[in-house]
């Protein structure tokens, strides 16, 4: 008799659920090794086999226990999205914004970077794409330098009146 193969469909099915000691010993430790989202938290426990109604007491417990805090993964993630790829303010909203963060969180964790490193930072990435830009032409050169800044999410009108000190005519 032959007996069908099993699929990854199947073999999912049959993971093992931990259980919740274990899962919250197991929680604790993600979320101590960085900060994390409510969601991000929520999706690992359901990649463990937990269930909407355990996985929401796992994270309450979490939440109680000091190891998940909106307010403290809006400002570290808002602060290492600015330092380390140097996204822009608007950007870093909508990030935070599918992490289902709260709208005060997130002006919270904008509140972390700090105006004049803002600048700068529009600045240094102007100059940066600038340099790259064979285009003679200054407006076509504006051009090009302005959306590679703005689609690294900052601010139009931002943008525009650093690239006008920057490139002048």
């Amino acid at each position: 008799m032959h007996v069908p193969a099993k699929t990854s469909q199947d073999k999912s099915s049959e993971r093992k659920s931990i259980d919740p000691a274990e899962a919250y010993v197991r929680m604790r430790s993600y979320c101590a090794y960085q900060e994390r989202s409510h969601d991000e938290v929520r999706d690992k426990l359901f990649s463990l086999g937990f269930r909407s109604d355990a996985a929401e007491e796992l994270i309450s417990r979490l939440i109680i226990d000091g190891f998940i805090n909106e307010e403290r993964f809006a400002k570290a993630f808002a602060g290492g999205k600015f330092r380390i790829k140097h996204w822009g303010k608007l950007k870093i909203e909508q990030a935070l914004k599918a992490h289902d963060i709260s709208s005060k969180c997130i002006a919270i964790g904008l509140r972390e970077i700090d105006d004049d490193d803002y600048r700068a930072t529009i600045r240094k990435l102007i100059q940066k794409k600038s340099e790259s830009v064979t285009e003679e032409n200054l407006f076509k050169r504006r051009d090009v330098v302005s959306k590679y800044v703005i689609a690294k999410g900052f601010e139009p009108e931002l943008v525009w009146e650093i690239l006008k000190e920057e490139i002048p005519r």
